[in-house]
């Protein structure tokens, strides 16, 4: 039987709608219940989700709803971080400063590279 909480599973990870996500954030908050006990009010079997995963879901839940608000359980925002500040930020360079950022980029990464050599070979001694 299907959960109607569940999104998706993919043999390792439940994706969770987000109106089971926006009533447990509602319930921990609110109603002062316990992660284990809207987890198995909603049906799911701890045991198949693990003890202490409930805990950690709400209290990610909870700093989702209080940064972004209910919006932040409706939208995407995997992908939107730092990386995508990023490849904007290298977009609006001229052409003389990507190949300069890229030129530096080369440098320490050989650099870097050099360095790991080195560490490994220290500790094949």
């Amino acid at each position: 039987m299907k959960n109607k909480n569940v999104l998706r599973f993919n043999g390792k990870y439940f994706a969770y709608t987000a109106d089971f996500k926006i009533r447990a954030v509602d319930q921990y908050l609110n109603e002062g219940m316990s992660p284990p006990e809207i987890f198995k009010e909603a049906g799911f079997d701890l045991k198949a989700i693990g003890k202490f995963r409930p805990r950690y879901l709400l209290h990610d839940w909870v700093h989702v709803l209080r940064a972004k608000g209910i919006d932040g359980f409706t939208t995407e925002q995997r992908g939107k971080g730092l990386r995508q500040r990023r490849h904007k930020e290298f977009a609006k360079l001229t052409d003389e400063e990507k190949i300069k950022k890229l030129e530096l980029e080369v440098v320490y990464l050989k650099k870097e590279n050099d360095f790991l050599v080195r560490l490994r070979a220290k500790r094949a001694e």
